[in-house]
C-alpha cells in the first residue's frame, strides 16, 4: 500500500463514524397467501454489518428481511428469516462466533463477509482457509448455501481516492479466490463486487456514507433475486 493510501486509511480509521447495529427483531416471517407447503422456508443469514442491518433505523429494513421478501416472491412460498450479524465481523468471526449461534438446520443459509477482512488487510491465504472452513461448517446446517462477495468498498465516498484504488485491487483478488472456492465446494457464489447495485449513487448510502441505506439494501436484494432466481427455483421451488 502506497504512502498516500496509508495516510487515507489512517484518516478514515480516526474520522469515519459508522452507523451502529439498529434496534429491532432479528427474525420474522414473510407470509405468502396460498402457500401449500406445510412449513415456511427457513432462511438464516450470517455475516458482517450488512447482515446486522447497519445503515438503517430498524432491523425490519435491513438486508436479511429484504432477501426474505424477494425470495418469497421468487419461490411463491412463505419464508421465516433470522439474522446473525455483527458490525466489523470478519469471516473468521463468522466461523467461530456466529455460525455456532444457529440452532437446528436451515433450508437456506446465506453467508455475507469479506469487507472487514479487506479493511484489516488479512492475506488471501487466510481468506481462502477461513472461507473454505466456514463453508464446510455451514454445510452441517444446510444443503443450500449462498455466499456473497464483499461489498463495493472501493466506491465508498467516505474513503480517499488512493485508498479506494488499493481496496478495489484487493477486492478483485478476494472475489476471484471466493469464486474458485465456492465452485470447488459446490455452493452458489454471488459476485456483488462487480454487479451494478447503484453503489455509485448517493442514495445508495446511509448516514455514514459507508453502509447501504434502506434503498441500497432493497436494491441489492432485487439484484440477488435476479442473479439467484433460477438456482432458488431448482433447489427450493
Amino acid at each position: 500500500m502506497n504512502v498516500l493510501a496509508l495516510a487515507e486509511a489512517w484518516w478514515a480509521q480516526h474520522s469515519i463514524h459508522l452507523d451502529q447495529e439498529p434496534p429491532g427483531d432479528r427474525f420474522g416471517t414473510i407470509m405468502v397467501e396460498g402457500d401449500t407447503h406445510s412449513m415456511p422456508l427457513r432462511m438464516v443469514a450470517i455475516g458482517d454489518s450488512m447482515i446486522a442491518g447497519c445503515g438503517v433505523d430498524d432491523q425490519a429494513h435491513g438486508f436479511a428481511p429484504d432477501l426474505a421478501i424477494v425470495f418469497s416472491r421468487v419461490l411463491n412460498r412463505s419464508v421465516t428469516w433470522e439474522s446473525h450479524g455483527r458490525l466489523g465481523a470478519t469471516i473468521r468471526r463468522v466461523r467461530y462466533r456466529l455460525l455456532p449461534e444457529v440452532e437446528g438446520g436451515a433450508d437456506l443459509l446465506v453467508l455475507c463477509a469479506g469487507s472487514n477482512d479487506l479493511m484489516a488487510r488479512r492475506s488471501l491465504g487466510e481468506w481462502r482457509t477461513d472461507l473454505a472452513s466456514t463453508i464446510d461448517e455451514a454445510k452441517t446446517l444446510s444443503d443450500n448455501i449462498i455466499v456473497f462477495s464483499a461489498g463495493q468498498l472501493y466506491r465508498s465516498p467516505s474513503l480517499g481516492k488512493a485508498l479506494r484504488q488499493v481496496i478495489e485491487h484487493m477486492t478483485d483478488e478476494q472475489t476471484a479466490a471466493s469464486k474458485a472456492i465456492c465452485e470447488q465446494k459446490q455452493v452458489l457464489f454471488l459476485d456483488m463486487t462487480h454487479e451494478d447495485v447503484h453503489a455509485d449513487q448517493e442514495r445508495f448510502y446511509a448516514h455514514d456514507n459507508f453502509h447501504p441505506s434502506d434503498y441500497g439494501y432493497s436494491y441489492m436484494a432485487e439484484c440477488t433475486a435476479t442473479m439467484a432466481g433460477d438456482w432458488l427455483k431448482a433447489r427450493l421451488g
